[in-house]
């Protein structure tokens, strides 16, 4: 079931964060959009709609989640950059999951939003 939850594994963050690091993150920013849609364009509704894993999200709530995911991270990254005591609000991911454009949106609107944000994200990270 942990194979399940987290596919690619748990978080794996260095003592030391070195510039090769960086560079190689900024690079999965910047191809995370791509590599999304690539994955994910050719599916039709039904497989959108089913689940990846026993009570887990469908496919589309996951998609969505990315966006949603994302957008936030953005938000607190530029909060933690311009603020000098930044609150960083969570969020209930669960619920957002449930909201009805999570469960019934088109993936191209989640899709498109992480394309434009991934790219705003990764210029000003190499400014």
């Amino acid at each position: 079931m942990e194979q399940l939850r987290f596919p690619i594994g748990t978080a794996n963050i260095p003592k030391k964060i070195t510039q090769q690091h960086l560079t190689k993150w900024i690079a999965i920013l910047e191809n995370f959009p791509s590599r999304l849609k690539n994955l994910v364009q050719h599916l039709f509704d039904e497989q959108l709609d089913t689940q990846y894993r026993k009570d887990g999200w469908t496919i589309r709530q996951v998609i969505h989640h990315c966006a949603d995911s994302h957008h936030n991270s953005y938000t607190r990254f530029k909060w933690a950059l311009t603020e000098e005591k930044p609150i960083i609000k969570t969020y209930y991911e669960d619920r957002w999951a449930e909201v009805f454009d999570s469960k019934a949106a088109p993936i191209y609107l989640s899709l498109d939003s992480l394309k434009a944000l991934h790219a705003k994200w990764v210029y000003f990270l190499r400014g």
